[in-house]
């Protein structure tokens, strides 16, 4: 498996060259893009920016968090961006309110142009951070729209991201790997992967139980002014710890 970056750990650099630079500079050479270092409302442009990238040694695998809602129109054009970049997968969010509408819309767009969904469970305060939240979503929906796990995030809500893993193995479509340690106001504070509170080794054996598939994203989103030593550290972490990453060249 290849682990790629999600490009907001690099979002104090605007330049979409210096970022695909950066990405390899911590030894990735993989990437999520948010919407820091571009809009999604031209299939076009977009299709434009994933050349960009893939001929700078860094392809676009995923696209996200953006938000899905009851609007078809802005939907179909996240859609067709995802499409020219010729991605299966994308990170995605939904409001509460008009949730039905948003998840049936979601549906048959994503049965039309190919794109699995990962819902991305962001935290205690997120409606969609448990699992109960989740499980009743999911039973409103075909297997296209499953999750994007966060792990520090699922630590947060005080779920188990490896069980998580485990329990949704058919929706599993990307992990957000990244870890947190908690002030004593529960407070998170994110650190280098395996430092914190998430048993990296625990989530590769669930990973290859299940038979994981997706996108690995790396997210660490400390040293927003030099986001590199940190990362490369959390590549390391992952590549020691996880059997199914292999170790990049250079960072042994």
């Amino acid at each position: 498996m290849e682990l790629g970056l999600q490009s907001f750990c690099l979002r104090g650099i605007k330049d979409n060259e210096a970022v695909a630079k950066t990405v390899r500079a911590c030894g990735l050479q993989r990437i999520e893009v948010c919407r820091v270092h571009t809009a999604f409302d031209d299939p076009t442009a977009f299709g434009a920016l994933a050349r960009q990238y893939e001929t700078a040694g860094v392809p676009i695998v995923s696209i996200g968090v953006n938000k899905l809602d009851g609007d078809r129109a802005a939907a179909t054009t996240l859609f067709e961006c995802a499409k020219a970049a010729g991605l299966e997968r994308m990170s995605v969010d939904f409001p509460l309110e008009g949730i039905d509408e948003a998840l049936a819309i979601a549906d048959e767009l994503s049965e039309r142009h190919g794109i699995k969904l990962g819902i991305h469970n962001h935290g205690g305060r997120h409606w969609l951070g448990s699992v109960t939240a989740l499980r009743w979503v999911f039973g409103k929906t075909s297997t296209r729209v499953g999750l994007s796990l966060d792990t520090a995030w699922a630590i947060d809500s005080r779920e188990d991201p490896v069980e998580m893993v485990r329990e949704f193995a058919d929706r599993l479509h990307l992990v957000h790997i990244k870890d947190f340690v908690f002030a004593r106001d529960r407070t998170p504070e994110d650190v280098v992967v395996g430092t914190g509170t998430l048993d990296l080794g625990a989530l590769d054996r669930a990973m290859a139980d299940v038979g994981f598939n997706g996108e690995a994203i790396l997210e660490y989103e400390g040293d927003v002014d030099n986001p590199v030593p940190a990362l490369r550290e959390c590549v390391k972490a992952v590549a020691r710890e996880m059997q199914l990453v292999t170790v990049p060249e250079g960072l042994e």
